[in-house]
């Protein structure tokens, strides 16, 4: 068995949770919103540039997968209170940020209210796989 055979196993997790009642487009939307604060924080997360046969190049991506999730509300609020209380690194997006239309509005939108009250829809983490895990707890796989 070659080196290239041996299935990847990350010590790290790079997780997604999603509020259950988002429409899709809100699903997708928060979901590329919350990765893309990860990438430009972890730049350690993000694996070398692609090209193709033709030499063309391509944007690097993450060099493992990102796992989504979802749960209730209360699913939200316990995972953000377990991944502030294990210091991982972690990207929120709240309801008021549908109402928004740039950064800007997004960052006051979030500053203007307390952690234990932020109406979260969407959390993104990454850390320890197993303490993202702990995190993640009640959560289930995004179907």
């Amino acid at each position: 068995m070659t080196s290239e055979s041996v299935p990847v196993r990350f010590d790290t997790k790079i997780a997604v949770l999603l509020r259950d009642d988002l429409e899709t487009w809100q699903r997708l939307n928060v979901t590329a919103f919350l990765v893309s604060g990860l990438g430009s924080a972890l730049p350690e997360t993000i694996g070398e540039p692609y090209h193709d046969a033709d030499d063309t190049p391509y944007l690097p991506m993450f060099r493992q997968p990102v796992l989504v999730f979802e749960g209730g509300k209360e699913v939200l609020r316990a995972a953000h209170t377990r991944a502030l209380g294990r210091g991982l690194t972690r990207a929120v997006f709240t309801s008021d940020l549908f109402a928004t239309g740039n950064d800007r509005d997004n960052r006051a939108a979030v500053r203007a209210v307390a952690a234990a009250d932020l109406d979260l829809v969407g959390l993104a983490v990454y850390g320890p796989r197993n303490a993202v895990d702990k995190v993640l707890k009640g959560a289930r796989m995004h179907p």
